[in-house]
C-alpha cells in the first residue's frame, strides 16, 4: 500500500493510493501517526472495503506521509564512497544523529536556505518509518518486523554549520526548519526489496547521486537493531539511513543557491522536488 497525507500545511488529511486512485482514510484515522501504526493502520484499511475517493486529489498540495515524529534518527556516513569523498574512513559502527521534528516538510515544499547559509547541500536517503515498538531487540532479524513502511528522504544539511562551527556535533547543521522533506508517499514493506533500490538526485536537471541500498555499510536490518540497543524506537519514528555520494561537500558540485531545484527520486517510493528559496525575515 501506498500512504500519504494532502492538504495545506498543518491541515493534511490522511489517504491511500490504490490502482483506482487516491481514497480518503477520514472514517478510519484522524492521521497516520503513532496511533494508526500501533493499531495495525494498514491491516484495517486493506479490510475496510471501498473508500471514498478523493476527488481533487491531484490539485491538493502533497505533505510528509507521517505526522509530527517522535525522533527523526540519521546515520552518517553509511555508503563507503560517500564516507570517501567525506574525507572519513568507512565508518566500524553506525554514526547517529538526530534532526528536529520541525525538519519535516512536503516532498514538493519550496525549502528556505538558512540565514547566513553558504553550503546548504543535498542527500537523497531511504528513510523508514517504524510500525511496532522497538527495544533491546535480539538480533537484526527482528528488525523487519517493526517497519511500516519506507519513503523517499532528502536530509538537507548546511555544511559550514556542521562541520566548522559545530563544537564537535552535526547537529547544528542538520536542524533548520524544512530540512527533512520526504514523501511522496510512504510504501508498506510488501510492496518493494528495500535492500536494492535505486536512489539519484538531481540539481537543476544535472545529474549528482546514483547508487543502490544495496551499497549501504549497514542495512536498514543492522540499523535498527543496533540503534534499539541504545534507544526506544516508537511507532512513527523516522530513520534516515544515509546518502551515497555526489553531494556538494564532495567539492565536485557548487553549493544549493536561490532559483535552483533539486529532484530526488528512489525506484518505488516516488520522486520529490523542491525549489530553493532565499531567507526573509519573518519566513
Amino acid at each position: 500500500m501506498k500512504f500519504a497525507r494532502l492538504g495545506p500545511v498543518g491541515q493534511e488529511v490522511p489517504v491511500v493510493v490504490l490502482d483506482d486512485g487516491v481514497h480518503s482514510l477520514a472514517g478510519l484515522t484522524n492521521d497516520l501517526d503513532a496511533a494508526f501504526w500501533e493499531s495495525d493502520g494498514p491491516a484495517r484499511v486493506a479490510a475496510a472495503g471501498d473508500l471514498p475517493l478523493v476527488e481533487d486529489a491531484a490539485d491538493l498540495r502533497i505533505g510528509p506521509p507521517i505526522s509530527r515524529p517522535g525522533a527523526i534518527v540519521c546515520i552518517g556516513m553509511n555508503y563507503a564512497a560517500h564516507a570517501a569523498e567525506s574525507g572519513a574512513e568507512p565508518p566500524t559502527s553506525p554514526v547517529v544523529f538526530f534532526k528536529a521534528p520541525n525538519t519535516l516538510a512536503g516532498p514538493n515544499d519550496p525549502v528556505v536556505i538558512p540565514r547566513g547559509s553558504t553550503k546548504t547541500d543535498w542527500e537523497v536517503e531511504l528513510g523508514v518509518v517504524i510500525g511496532k515498538r522497538a527495544s533491546y531487540l535480539d538480533s537484526p532479524a527482528d528488525s523487519l518486523d517493526h517497519i511500516a513502511g519506507f519513503v523517499v528522504a532528502n536530509d538537507l544539511s548546511e555544511r559550514a554549520f556542521q562541520l566548522e562551527v559545530s563544537g564537535g556535533q552535526w547537529s547544528k547543521g542538520k536542524i533548520a526548519a524544512g530540512f527533512s522533506p520526504i514523501g511522496p508517499w510512504l510504501v508498506t514493506p510488501d510492496e518493494l526489496d528495500h535492500q536494492k533500490l535505486g536512489l539519484r538526485s538531481f540539481v537543476n536537471g544535472e545529474p549528482r547521486q546514483d547508487s543502490s541500498t544495496a551499497d549501504l555499510i549497514f542495512d536498514v536490518a543492522t540499523v535498527i537493531h543496533h540503534l534499539s540497543q541504545y534507544m526506544v524506537l516508537d511507532p512513527g519514528d523516522l530513520i534516515l539511513t544515509g546518502t551515497p555520494e555526489g553531494v556538494a561537500l564532495s567539492g565536485r558540485f557548487p553549493y544549493l543557491r536561490p532559483g535552483d531545484v533539486v529532484e530526488l527520486e528512489i525506484d518505488g517510493l516516488g520522486r520529490q522536488r523542491q525549489e530553493y528559496v532565499a531567507w526573509e525575515a519573518g519566513r
